[in-house]
């Protein structure tokens, strides 16, 4: 047996073990990363370890601990009032506002993971405190950001038509871009629909007493979240000089993070160091809110990722799909392979391999290169609310103190699952199959 078959069956062996048992799915990828790398593909144990991505880490940390600081003086509470300000006090609009923000930003060149770590903390601060579903918040902030991804001056959009340039294939930029919309804004009216957005319509809230009213029910439900600062409370107590210092630090990560290119992970841990200093005694603790089994989930998980990659597990399947007799099979196979990929690695990274990897079946099956790449492309990015992903992890980070980080992680974890499950035949069947 090769090892690539073995790296496919090692990775099987973890996820299955990890969900039947209590046992953190990072530490069991570096157990299965460290046996395979050694005894399959004969790598020092040095090698190994370069594997984990260091950027990723970084950002989680840096990200959950700048927004435990912000949670501790009540600046979320402060972001979260006044935008339920701004919309109205209409509940059901909150989750497309996170949506369409997180969207722009990954459309006009924002990097996925930066914009959801940006908006993710914030959107699933009003989870919290307006009883909205934790797990549709945070996958309406990665729909967000896939569905603009694709834009033809965005990271996802850029690497997928300079790829398929350099193939000989033809460019449909536009046509890239719209299909990931469209997508992903279907996805979000599904999620919307399935967890509480109709009941959410009936709502109100007014800002001023920070008091849900169902209108329907003529009922009205006190919003109590996860922070000591109500709306009431900081409309008499106004705005303290902490809390406009951590505001000042959330717009300058953002700057500096979107506009100047800079790692966010770095431009956030900073903002969190500068606020801490300026107030140790209260931020003490803080550093203890970083979200530390999730840092371990993901650091084990992309160690795996990368022993995938270095057994060539990916171009095995995905050569083993090009040479199908059938184009449309041969094609909804590297749908899957795509999807199930990046469900565990970075879709960045992903689309340049698996793009070339379509050429033959797009040259000699007769299927529309356009609508193909395109399937490929989303399938490849749609699963990034998956938990092993950047994006997901991020939503699982910074869940709400309202839900426990098991039954959060199992929520996320099963939507992941059926996306990955479901995702790329529906996206090759509205995509593949009319252009064939």
């Amino acid at each position: 047996m090769g090892p690539e078959l073995i790296a496919i069956l090692a990775l099987v062996a973890l996820f299955v073990v990890g969900t039947l048992l209590p046992i953190n799915m990072g530490a069991l990828a570096y157990v299965a990363a460290w046996l395979v790398g050694m005894y399959a593909l004969d790598m020092e144990e040095k090698d190994i370890l370069a594997g984990v991505s260091g950027d990723l880490i970084l950002t989680l940390i840096g990200v959950t601990y700048l927004f435990a600081i912000a949670r501790n003086n009540g600046t979320v509470d402060l972001i979260v009032a006044t935008a339920v300000r701004a919309v109205g006090g209409r509940v059901a609009l909150i989750p497309w506002v996170m949506f369409a923000v997180t969207a722009l930003l990954t459309s006009i060149g924002a990097a996925s993971p930066a914009a959801c770590a940006i908006i993710g903390p914030i959107a699933l601060g009003f989870a919290g405190r307006y009883k909205i579903n934790p797990l549709m918040m945070g996958m309406f902030v990665v729909h967000g950001a896939q569905g603009g991804g694709f834009s033809p001056i965005s990271i996802y959009g850029v690497i997928t038509n300079s790829v398929m340039e350099e193939a000989g294939l033809p460019v449909g930029e536009l046509t890239l871009f719209f299909a990931s919309l469209v997508v992903n804004l279907i996805m979000a009216a599904i999620l919307f629909v399935l967890f509480g957005g109709r009941q959410l319509m009936k709502q109100r809230l007014d800002p001023d007493d920070d008091t849900v009213h169902g209108h329907r029910e003529g009922v009205s439900v006190p919003a109590r979240g996860t922070g000591d600062t109500t709306t009431s409370t900081i409309q008499s107590q106004g705005v303290r000089r902490d809390q406009v210092l951590t505001l000042v630090a959330f717009v300058s990560v953002a700057v500096v993070a979107l506009a100047f290119e800079k790692n966010i992970g770095f431009v956030a841990i900073t903002a969190a160091v500068i606020l801490a200093m300026l107030n140790a005694q209260q931020h003490k603790d803080a550093v203890k809110q970083i979200a530390w089994p999730t840092v371990l989930l993901v650091a084990g998980v992309s160690t795996y990722a990368t022993i995938l990659t270095k057994a060539e597990s990916p171009q095995y399947v995905g050569l083993w799909a090009a040479g199908l007799g059938v184009a449309a099979l041969g094609a909804l196979v590297l749908c899957y392979v795509g999807g199930v990929v990046s469900a565990f690695a970075s879709s960045t990274a992903l689309l340049p391999i698996i793009i070339p990897i379509a050429v033959p079946l797009i040259n000699e099956g007769g299927i529309n290169a356009v609508l193909f790449v395109a399937a490929l492309a989303i399938s490849s990015t749609i699963v990034d609310v998956s938990p092993f992903s950047t994006n997901g992890a991020l939503m699982l980070a910074n869940r709400p103190d309202t839900i426990t980080e098991p039954v959060y992680y199992k929520q996320i974890l099963t939507y992941s699952v059926i996306v990955v499950i479901v995702g790329p035949l529906l996206v090759w069947a509205a995509l593949v199959l009319p252009g064939w």
